[in-house]
This record gives C-alpha cells, structure tokens and sequence, in this order.
C-alpha cells in the first residue's frame, strides 16, 4: 500500500486507551488528502495491546499495521521499527495517548512537504504552544532541566526535545535513523543530534498538548536512564560511531 504519509504509533502496554486512540488516527488517516497509513508497533506488551489492534484491523485493513516485539525494547526502538515498516515519504510518530491531538499532525506534515525542513518536531514550550492540561510541577521542572542538560551536552538549541509528536522526511532520516544508537526515552535527542551533524534542517513548531495521567516516563528510572543515555550520545560520536559506512 502506498501512501503519502505514515503515522507511527509506539505502544507498550495501552490496552486502556489504545483503542480509542486509534479509532481517531484512522478517521484522520481516512480522510488525509493523498493517503496515510497507521503503523502500531507493540513493544512486548503484556497486556490486550495487540488483541484490541487486530479487531481494528479487520475495518481499517491494509490502512492499518501492527508490529509486535518478542519483547519490551524501549520506545526508540520502536519508533525506529515503524519508521523500517513505514511505505510514505512523510513519516510522523506519536505518543498512544494522543497528547498532542492528531489533528495538529498538519502542522508538521506541511512544512516537511512544503520542502521548508526535513524535520519538523512538536514544542510544548514555545510562546505559542497551548497547553490545556498540565504536568505536575515536579515534572515540568526535571523536563526544563532535562533540556539545559541537552543544550549543555549536544549543543542543540530547541526548546522541547521530549514531545512525542514528530515528523521526518523519510529519505533525508534513512542515514540518521541507520546510525540510532539508543532504544530509550532519550532517542529523541540523538536523532535530532545526529540530524544536525548531517546538516538537515529542523523546525520546532509550537503545538497544542495535554498532561495525559498513567504516564509511562518513570520520574527516577526512567529520568535517571535518559541521562545516562545523553551522555551516551557524544561518547558515541566521540568513539565513531555515528560514522557513515
């Protein structure tokens, strides 16, 4: 099936709002001018993930993918699975929950198809961003300290690393998502590192978004894995491995 667009959606363990999630991301994708494709991919769930899927999946048909992982591998990896699997040339992810409404999904797509960038990433913390529901203030202060963090480490000068809601050109992120390193939450930081050691061009668009309850991000493992994992990134690149073949 070949579709303009590919939406991406990392899934671990969202049996309780995978299905509601989904039935918006299809209508969106049915009615997308040009075609999209839905990709889930299940990251070792231990849960109805993947059953509520495939009773999707017999509606939406070839619309609709599902990937699964023998095991939980981390959200990165599944992002990169997707992006593997994914049949458009405008590949966007994002997060189960659908914190970011999918219909602000034009948002990135267009400036990537206008040729204005090759990718375009969801900001939660622009002037213009809308943020209809907060995160608790002990998360929001480790997620601005988190992004000092990144600017420090990598030198990228966004505002909102984090966001789930992303889109790539497919043929400029080949090289990029070829060298992705990290499986973790931290994924995102390498990708758009790497983006800008290949000279591609990379707009933070402002977006509106919700604090979504149930989080997934752990705030001591889980901050405390994205840190090691970005300084990960520059040994990495120190040691050569973000060389191409």
């Amino acid at each position: 099936m070949s579709e303009t667009i590919s939406i991406i959606i990392p899934a671990y363990n969202e049996a309780d709002r995978i299905g509601r999630s989904l039935v918006e991301v299809l209508r969106f994708a049915a009615d997308y001018r040009g075609g999209a494709e839905v990709i889930v991919v299940d990251d070792g769930s231990t849960d109805a993930t993947a059953a509520l899927v495939e009773s999707l999946q017999a509606n939406a048909g070839e619309r609709l993918k599902l990937v699964r992982h023998t095991h939980n591998r981390g959200k990165g990896a599944s992002v990169r699975t997707g992006f593997e699997q994914a049949g458009g040339e405008i590949v966007l992810f994002t997060d189960a929950d659908l914190s970011t409404p999918i219909a602000e999904a034009e948002r990135l797509i267009g400036p990537v198809e206008a040729g204005e960038c090759d990718v375009a990433i969801g900001s939660r913390a622009m002037a213009q961003s809308l943020i209809q529901v907060q995160q608790s203030w002990v998360r929001r202060t480790m997620g601005r300290t988190f992004n000092r963090l990144v600017r420090m480490w990598t030198g990228l000068g966004f505002s909102d690393t984090q966001c789930g809601f992303k889109a790539f050109r497919r043929s400029s992120m080949a090289r990029v998502f070829a060298l992705q390193r990290l499986e973790g939450f931290a994924f995102d930081v390498e990708l758009l590192y790497l983006a800008a050691k290949f000279g591609l061009r990379v707009l933070e668009v402002p977006v509106t978004w919700s604090h979504v309850g149930q989080s997934r991000v752990s705030l001591v493992g889980d901050s405390a894995a994205m840190l090691v994992e970005l300084i990960r990134i520059r040994l990495n690149d120190w040691r050569g491995l973000y060389r191409e073949a």
